[in-house]
């Protein structure tokens, strides 16, 4: 059994029971979106945004029919924004599969996109759970505006960090944030426990966006060169820290091979050398390792039950992946 299994054992019949629900939610009787919502359930993931939902109300009542359709609302919602985030992004692949743009083009996938982000309201509003479509919608445009931030706020390559946390906080936290309050909130929790809940999980979205800042150096002990982001021209933690602590020569020479010379895998392996040197990848870890103790710490207040020890065994494997 692998780490993964393990940590899902106890909610596996919960799991295997979404699944279904999901695929059922997606129908649909014309037989090109039909096809197409087949294909996106057999690229699913790892499940790990329905195990937060599920585990999230496992801490209270328990996983009640709510609690399904929290999770396939997330996960429809989240479904349609990756959509149409590969149209944005003119991206042709996701997790290793052709993106939907890139087998039925952007007009299609836009139209996808909005059928998915329908279903989701639907299936809300159909069942009353005002509440729960109230956490995600709020997700949702958070996700949108940390997307807009950062391309406004990266033009000129002068981030601090104060803005590469708000960013990430829309952009990547708020969706994990949302998983945990709204199994908490489908699981009858009081207000106060749906707040802290949110904050445990945006504490997890912080660090585990971190963590991808760190896999784009490869081993993060060595620094191993990879260099996607910098060839994007992102700026993520490693990189804002060197830059805010580089001389003014040296943070104009990072920033020029950046804006410029982002494809010549030289320079792009000179400046993440540089970065290693510079204790850009040491702060990145001690940052993101405050962030899960942060969000385990806040669990800890919320419960110490079973279920409470899975979420931690779940926090420490996204924390830990090797991709």
């Amino acid at each position: 059994m692998s780490q993964l299994d393990h940590i899902k054992s106890p909610i596996a019949a919960e799991l295997d029971l979404f699944e279904s629900k999901f695929r059922e939610a997606m129908k649909s009787s014309v037989p090109l979106l039909d096809t197409i919502m087949t294909y996106i359930v057999k690229r699913k993931g790892k499940q790990v945004r329905p195990m937060f939902v599920f585990y999230s109300a496992k801490l209270f009542n328990g996983v009640n029919d709510s609690t399904y359709r929290a999770a396939s609302l997330v996960e429809l919602l989240h479904t349609a924004t990756l959509v149409h985030d590969d149209v944005v992004d003119d991206s042709d692949e996701r997790r290793g599969f052709f993106s939907i743009n890139a087998l039925w083009k952007n007009k299609i996938a836009v139209l996808v996109g909005d059928y998915l982000l329908s279903k989701g309201l639907l299936l809300s509003v159909k069942n009353k759970d005002y509440h729960l479509l109230e956490i995600v919608s709020e997700a949702v445009q958070a996700m949108s505006e940390g997307e807009l931030l950062q391309i406004e706020k990266t033009r000129n390559l002068n981030l601090s960090e104060e803005v590469y946390y708000d960013i990430i906080r829309k952009k990547t936290a708020s969706l994990i944030a949302s998983c945990c309050a709204i199994g908490a909130a489908s699981a009858g929790a009081s207000p106060e426990e749906i707040k802290q809940m949110h904050l445990f999980g945006e504490n997890i979205g912080i660090a585990f966006q971190i963590k991808d800042d760190l896999l784009d150096y490869g081993d993060e002990d060595i620094g191993k060169p990879t260099g996607i982001d910098l060839k994007e021209k992102k700026l993520t933690l490693p990189i804002i820290y060197t830059i805010n602590h580089a001389d003014r020569a040296k943070r104009n020479y990072i920033i020029n091979a950046i804006k410029n010379h982002n494809t010549d895998k030289k320079r792009v392996a000179e400046v993440i050398k540089y970065v290693n040197e510079h204790e850009g990848i040491t702060y990145s870890h001690r940052a993101m390792e405050q962030y899960k103790n942060n969000a385990l710490e806040i669990l800890d207040h919320i419960s110490q039950n079973e279920f409470a020890a899975k979420l931690k065994l779940l926090v420490e494997f996204i924390i830990s992946r090797d991709k």
